[in-house]
């Protein structure tokens, strides 16, 4: 059976929002998991984010899709919720925070 190459419609398709909200809400039953879910976030915001509408937190959108071309092979891809979550357990046990 051939690599199935990830692509915006395939196995890394979804939506930035329903991401979130499954997040948010997995993070709500474990508060541990919320907090290295925050921390991650606030590590991936763009730098002078006050200076720019919509004066959100939020990851530079071309670094975010550099990350995932890194990641998935493609710009367009939206990571599934348990390589977050893992990402953000290990950043925690990694950088002892």
């Amino acid at each position: 059976m051939p690599d199935q190459i990830p692509t915006a419609d395939g196995p890394y398709a979804g939506s930035w929002s329903a991401l979130a909200l499954r997040l948010a809400a997995r993070g709500l039953v474990n508060p541990r998991l919320a907090v290295d879910l925050i921390r991650t976030a606030w590590a991936f915001r763009q730098r002078g984010w006050w200076r720019t509408a919509p004066f959100l937190p939020v990851p530079d959108r071309t670094y975010l899709r550099w990350r995932m071309y890194t990641a998935y092979a493609s710009e367009d891809a939206v990571p599934p919720i348990e390589d977050v979550i893992n990402f953000a357990r290990w950043r925690r046990e990694t950088m002892g925070l």
